[in-house]
């Protein structure tokens, strides 16, 4: 590095190594230092021509200019590549600039280049250029495309099954509830009750009273024993009935229908406390022919029907998510394009 006290100018010139093989390329960077109004002249070198013989400069970079001190001062940064034909040992000149017309020189730099070593012995013996060698296949190059080809299938899939779903006007979501369903004498047992407090039909309304007492045995009978009572008659119940082979309490049964038939039909006038007495052997009959059923099975599915609204918003929702699917399908692609484009480059 050169250095003028009055006029403040440094010149510093490096290589990036001082020692090569022949032919390979080594970078030489020039850093002038100077007052920001003086006028500066860097070196006339020009790409394809020599420092020196046998050391050529292969390139020539744009100038790089910072300010420095507030704007005071500035340094600017010259880079040139540089290479050399023969093995030796080079003593590269000084570097010159001119800063207001005046010259100022960097120091020399050494520079030994190396040559490779020649077979003298079998020089007339050639070897012709190596094929391209194909790199083994790596599941670490193509994971992400399989991966993404992957996901495009089932969100493929996933667009397809929505999509006829909303064409073919079937539900997407199915709404599926567990319900409990109560033995028949738990329901039969209800009413019964229900109807006992009620006292006031047995009072004001026989034919309401006795309605409501024969519909529940009807209701308990069909469910208890699977035939249609609620469609049949007092007496083909009755004689259904003992088609079953139950006779438990079928003489209390065919009263209770007797009196409900005679008050309903007839317009007859039940005694004081003949209504009692029928509700008593309702509830007998029920407790000596029901079922005992296991309070550990499991409820039976429900299918809900879903109402206009929920068909909406289950739409509006498939057309969000195929939406939404389309656009990561498109993603995905770009991402396996641009990464074969790679891979295969």
């Amino acid at each position: 590095m050169l250095m003028n006290a009055a006029a403040q100018v440094t010149v510093d010139v490096k290589l990036d190594s001082v020692q090569f093989w022949v032919g390979q390329q080594d970078g030489l960077d020039l850093t002038v230092s100077l007052p920001a109004k003086d006028k500066l002249e860097m070196p006339p070198i020009k790409a394809g021509s020599e420092l020196m013989p046998d050391v050529e400069v292969v390139e020539v970079m744009e100038p790089d200019t910072q300010m420095l001190d507030e704007g005071k001062r500035m340094q600017v940064h010259q880079r040139y590549i540089i290479t050399a034909w023969d093995s030796s040992f080079y003593y590269l000149p000084p570097l010159p600039v001119k800063v207001n017309g005046k010259l100022y020189e960097s120091k020399q730099l050494a520079l030994k280049v190396y040559t490779i070593d020649v077979d003298t012995l079998h020089a007339d013996q050639f070897f012709p250029p190596r094929e391209i060698m194909d790199n083994p296949f790596s599941w670490d190059d193509w994971k992400g495309v399989m991966w993404s080809l992957l996901a495009i299938v089932l969100l493929g899939g996933m667009i397809a099954w929505l999509w006829w779903r909303i064409k073919t006007g079937r539900p997407i979501f199915r709404m599926i509830r567990r319900k409990v369903k109560l033995p028949a004498h738990q329901v039969a047992m209800s009413s019964i009750l229900k109807i006992k407090e009620e006292r006031k039909w047995a009072e004001e309304d026989s034919k309401e009273y006795y309605t409501q007492l024969t519909d529940t045995l009807r209701t308990y009978i069909q469910d208890r024993y699977g035939f249609s009572a609620m469609e049949m008659t007092s007496s083909e119940i009755i004689e259904r009935l003992m088609e079953e082979g139950d006779q438990k309490k079928l003489d209390e049964l065919r009263e209770i229908f007797r009196t409900a038939d005679l008050v309903k039909f007839a317009k007859w006038t039940t005694l004081l406390g003949e209504n009692d007495a029928n509700l008593v052997a309702a509830i007998a009959y029920v407790e000596e022919t029901k079922l005992e059923v296991d309070e550990n099975a499991k409820p039976e599915p429900e299918v809900i029907k879903e109402t206009d609204k929920e068909r909406l918003n289950q739409v509006i929702a498939s057309r969000v998510a195929i939406a939404i699917a389309a656009v990561v399908c498109a993603g995905l692609l770009a991402f396996i394009a641009y990464t074969m484009w790679d891979l295969l480059s």
